[in-house]
């Protein structure tokens, strides 16, 4: 699609996170983004920049009739489930609403006529990925999913790529890593019940509105023996899905790329950040290893920079824990996940 055309963009799981500041981020770009999401985990709040529809990933007419009222021209897709540990439990689940929802997803867009689509991938296709300190993840990395929930982002990616063949679609599979941070007008971020992330739960503790973190293993083969995570800010996110959007990409065509910083910050790192943008230091307490917590999870970005042209702008340590701080001391929207005074009611430790 070419730049500034105005054309109207359906963001399927557009009310949560990442797809909210996707939707600002077309907005801003000249797109109108139609969001689509049944608010089981999004907030209608969240939707500022466009029309909304209220419909299931699963419901392929329902889709098909929002692209054709809105004349959509290309899909982000965000919409499933995205927690690691509740897949475990209940897979059945996630093949449901990621695979059964795909499929939907791409029947209502070969029905319509509509040929791009980015999807929301996953580092969770790399499984262990990289267990030196110092070693990034290629997109031609193994793929070795620890979880139902890469297995499901991992089976999306094969049936999006077997349709650009036989459809002539084209698409973009944007595999990322740890999004942290909001947007810096402090109008959406991070959002979620419960909290799984380090980032907001760490800052709730330090915060005194979440009980004292608790750091999975400090005895990984890292300098300081927490584990690695390539964090990206949310915003430096959304504008790789609007360049996905954009890129020159031939009908048939399916283009994996990892979207990080290519570096590293441990766990200790992220507590230490977040002290000292809070100004005391975050109560926190060392546990056991998470089974199956690789050590190093950290993106090569090359494959991002030559076929999107983009880099990370603002995905320093520090940037994304003064933007997350802000959004935490915001009113912010979801009254069932936030306080009176804008923070999180309660949260759980993580690593």
């Amino acid at each position: 699609m070419d730049r500034g055309t105005k054309a109207a963009v359906l963001v399927a799981g557009g009310a949560g996170y990442i797809g909210s500041h996707t939707a600002k981020a077309l907005h801003e770009r000249g797109y109108t983004p139609v969001v689509y999401d049944n608010l089981s985990s999004g907030f209608r709040e969240a939707v500022r920049w466009g029309p909304f529809v209220h419909g299931d990933i699963r419901d392929a007419r329902a889709l098909g009739d929002a692209m054709t009222a809105h004349g959509v021209k290309a899909v982000i897709h965000f919409a499933g489930l995205i927690e690691v540990g509740r897949s475990v439990v209940a897979p059945d689940l996630f093949w449901e609403h990621n695979v059964a929802g795909t499929v939907s997803l791409l029947a209502a867009m070969r029905d319509r006529g509509v040929g791009r689509l980015v999807f929301s991938s996953s580092a969770a296709v790399y499984g262990q990925g990289g267990r030196g300190a110092l070693e990034t993840i290629p997109e031609a990395a193994p793929k070795a999913p620890a979880s139902p929930y890469g297995d499901t982002k991992l089976a999306c990616e094969w049936m999006i790529e077997s349709q650009c063949r036989a459809y002539g679609l084209s698409a973009v599979a944007l595999r990322y890593f740890n999004a942290a941070g909001a947007d810096a007008s402090g109008l959406i971020g991070e959002a979620h019940e419960p909290e799984t992330h380090l980032i907001p739960l760490a800052i709730a503790a330090a915060l005194g509105d979440g009980k004292p973190l608790t750091v999975f293993g400090n005895d990984f083969d890292t300098p300081d023996g927490t584990c690695l995570r390539d964090y990206i800010h949310v915003s430096d996110l959304a504008e790789a899905h609007v360049l996905a959007l954009e890129a020159d990409l031939a009908a048939g065509a399916f283009e994996p790329a990892n979207v990080g910083t290519g570096t590293g910050a441990s766990v200790l790192e992220v507590v230490e950040a977040v002290g000292r943008a809070v100004g005391h230091g975050v109560p926190h307490s060392v546990g056991a290893r998470r089974a199956g917590d690789p050590p190093s999870l950290v993106a090569d970005p090359a494959r991002a920079r030559e076929l999107l042209g983009w880099t990370a702008s603002r995905s320093s340590l520090s940037q994304i824990v003064a933007d997350a701080l802000r959004w935490e001391r915001s009113p912010g929207y979801g009254s069932g996940v936030r306080g009176p005074a804008g923070r999180r009611k309660s949260s759980v430790g993580a690593g």
